[in-house]
This record gives structure tokens, sequence and C-alpha cells, in this order.
């Protein structure tokens, strides 16, 4: 059965059509996270958490480095020479004066009887030395036996692998900080953005009314254009805030390393409940601030710093030795049955500094001292952590008060625009109260969600503050 054009032309459009929302809705992908699945996913597509982790990774190359020092080295060689012109080289004539020196002992006499008398000077004799081709091929070996700064390198190791490691729980606790707080911004903004949404509603339905009431001769026509500038009032807040929201959850996206591609929906709800529950004690321990683990992995790697420099004024011991075979020809035949010859050398040598024109002193030095601006940045984290323990707690204790208090003032602020409102509609108020009434309420709603972020923010400093975070 033959479809009409028209019916064909339809279906094939509707076909079309649902294809490109298929293209579309496998393009955008939906992720819904909680607050720890976000920080999931930051710690593990976070440039900077990536570069730490690589810093761990070079870490334990350069201690393999390190390692390889203390184990025996072998190399093999080889080489081959060719001499189109064998070098000349002149000698003292000592064939010349070993023979006459035998002529003499001898007593052999010239032809006219005398004894032989040698000249003198007997010249020089000129001669080649070696051959055109050349050929060698060996091992050598050597092991350090000791060196003072190798041996404080391999006990440093695990501290300088720790160092990196540590760096790396910082890096992480500020991702984590700073998604935290876009998170629940983004949460306090979507629950005032639903109040927003509530206000308007209820100011459509009372301009409806007003509208009513006008048409009854109740009311002015200046009434109700009030209104109507309240409610668009509202629309717009509503609009402004809609976009800040886009703009933090581009941005929540951005610091996760999420593609913006991507669609990033929030699980998580926000309570006052939830901001209070689990309040920690006055108790607090440096070592559970990872920048103070941190500090303390650097004043170790100090300490391994001064003892390698003061070692290096000890003597360095190494065993060496090596196994050659090498060969002469004037022909170029190595492969033939003609002998190779071996040669083989095994030897220690003791190296004892003496002096370097006092560059060691200056290292030692340059060292002791870094290690006591470290030892002075520690000292600094302590007060700092003290301070920030202290600020944060009276920072969090003061936003719980006066959450508690604009969460009463808002339901009191909504009794009051209520009451207002029924008056109003009786015909016992003025359209004046309901719009101070109302605004209000808006106020008292705009201050109750701003000190709901406050409050949750200071939660989170407060916990980084005791490192509980």
């Amino acid at each position: 059965m033959r479809l009409p054009n028209q019916f064909r032309t339809v279906v094939l459009g509707t076909f079309y059509l649902l294809i490109g929302f298929s293209t579309v809705a496998q393009e955008k992908k939906s992720n819904q996270f909680t607050v720890n699945q976000a920080v999931d996913y930051a710690m593990k597509n976070a440039p900077q958490v990536t570069n730490a982790l690589l810093d761990i990774k070079i870490q334990k190359e350069v201690n393999r480095e390190i390692t390889s020092n203390a184990l025996p080295h072998l190399s093999a060689s080889g080489s081959f020479n060719y001499f189109p012109n064998i070098a000349v080289q002149s000698f003292p004539n000592f064939i010349a004066a070993a023979t006459y020196g035998v002529l003499q002992y001898e007593g052999v006499k010239n032809g006219s009887g005398s004894t032989i008398v040698p000249p003198p000077d007997f010249g020089f004799v000129q001669a080649q030395f070696g051959t055109k081709y050349n050929a060698n091929a060996g091992i050598d070996f050597s092991q350090l036996l000791f060196d003072g700064q190798v041996f404080i390198g391999l006990q440093a190791r695990e501290a300088s692998l720790q160092f990196y490691q540590n760096q790396m729980e910082v890096t992480k606790e500020m991702i984590k900080v700073n998604v935290m707080k876009i998170y629940y911004q983004l949460l306090v903004g979507r629950q005032q953005l639903s109040s927003i949404d509530a206000n308007i509603i209820r100011f459509e339905k009372l301009l409806e009314d007003t509208k009513e009431i006008n048409k009854k001769g109740f009311v002015e026509k200046l009434d109700v254009d009030k209104i109507n500038v309240q409610l668009n009032n509202l629309k717009t807040e509503k609009n402004k805030v809609e976009n800040q929201l886009l703009a933090g959850n581009a941005g929540l996206k951005f610091l996760m390393n999420m593609p913006q591609t991507e669609i990033l929906e929030l699980k998580d709800t926000i309570t006052v409940e939830m901001i209070k529950e689990n309040i920690l004690d006055n108790a607090y321990q440096y070592s559970d601030r990872k920048e103070f683990k941190l500090l303390e992995t650097a004043k170790k790697l100090g300490e391994f710093n001064i003892r390698r420099y003061q070692l290096s004024n000890l003597p360095t011991l190494a065993a060496y030795g090596n196994l050659y075979r090498n060969a002469q020809r004037n022909r170029l035949n190595f492969l033939n049955n003609e002998p190779w010859f071996k040669s083989s050398l095994v030897g220690v040598k003791l190296s004892v500094p003496i002096f370097e024109g006092f560059a060691k002193k200056a290292r030692t030095e340059k060292a002791r001292l870094e290690l006591e601006k470290t030892k002075n940045n520690i000292v600094q984290l302590k007060s700092s952590i003290d301070n920030e323990v202290e600020q944060s707690k009276l920072k969090f204790a003061s936003s719980l008060l006066n959450i508690d208090i604009q969460q009463k003032n808002m339901e009191l602020a909504e009794k009051v625009y209520n009451t207002t409102k029924l008056k109003y509609e009786q015909g016992m108020g003025s359209n004046m109260e309901i719009y101070n009434a109302q605004t209000e309420w808006k106020v008292s709603q705009n201050n109750y969600y701003s000190a709901l972020y406050d409050a949750i923010i200071a939660r989170i400093d407060y916990l980084k503050a005791v490192g509980k975070l």
C-alpha cells in the first residue's frame, strides 16, 4: 500500500526530527551528583590532582636513580681503528750504541789495528710502530663502596616521596573546599529561585484578585499597575538568579574538569539540620592539617640536606675493574684464527677531599639557613592555624545564631503578609500595607538564604581549620 505524498512527508519529517532529538540526547550527557560524588569526580579529573600524581611518579623515578648510585655499574665498549699511514716515531739509536759496546767489550780492532772508539753521537732512528688495523672490545665494572652523599640520599628517599604525597593531599583539599562551596552556593540559589517562583505565583493571584476588585470599583487602576510593577520586578529577579545559577553550574563543571557539553545536576539538598549536625568539639591537632604535614616533611628533607653536605667532607671509596681483548692486523681479517690478546685490571680508588674553596661550607650553611626558614614557617603556621580555628569557630557560631533568627523572621514575615492579604481581600486594609508586607517578606527571604549560605561556608571553613574536612 502506497502512502499519500503528504502523509509520507509528515512521517519522514517526524522520523528525521526524532533522529535529531536522539542525536542531541546522545551529545548532552546528564550527570547527577551529590556533593561527595562531585568532589570524587574532581579528584579523578582535575589537572591539578593529575599533575600532583605525576610529581609522585617523577619522585619515584628520582628515587630509583638515587638507588642506582649504590648498585654495580657495568658497561661494554668496543673500538676499531684504521691507520692509512702509520705514524713514524724518532728515537735515539740505541742499536748502534749497543753494537759499539759489544765491540769494545770483545776488544775488536779496526782495520788499522786500533781499538774501536764509538762516535760522540749515534743520532736517531725513525721507525713505524703498530699495524694498520686495530680492534678492541671489553667490559668495564665499577662499584661504589662508600659515599656519604649517596648514603644520605638513600635515607631521604621515603621522605622525598612523602613530601609530594603531602603536597597532593593539600591540592586535593583545596579542590574539595572550592567544589563544596560552589556546590552549596548553587543549592542555596536553587532554593532562592523556588521562593521567587512562589512569590510570582502569589503576585499573579493577587493581580487577578485586584483586577476583579477594580472591576467592582473598590480599588483604583493604580493599584493594579503597582502590583504589575512588583510582578515584573520579581520576573526580572528570577531571570537574574537563573543566569547566576547557569554561570555557577558552568564554573563548577570547570573546577571538576567536566566537559561543558555535559549536563550537571545536583542531587543533594541543603537544610539547617544538615549544617548543625556532627559539630566537632574544640579539640584539634596541628598534625591533622595537611599543610602542617607538608612542612614537617620539608623539615625532614632540610635535615637530610645538611647531613648530606656534612658527609661530603668524608672520603669516597670505589672499586673498579675491566676486561679487554685487542687485536692488531695489517690486513682486515679480525675474524680469522689469529689471536686476540687479553688484558684485565682490578683496582680500588680512594678520593679524599681536601679543599674546594669553601664551597662545601657555603652549601652546608645555605642548607642550615633554609632549614631555619622551614622551622619558622612551621611556627608561623601553628599561629595561623590557632587563629583560623578561633575565627572560623566564632564565625560558625555566629552564623548558626543568625540563621535561626532569619528563619524565624522569615516565618513571621510570611504570617504578616498572609494576615495583611486577608484584610486587603476583605476590604479592611490598604494596598500600601500589602506592598510593605510583601517587601518585608521578600527581604527576610533574601536575608535567610544569605544566612544559610554563610552558615554552610562557615561550617566548611571550620572543618578545614581543624583538619576534619
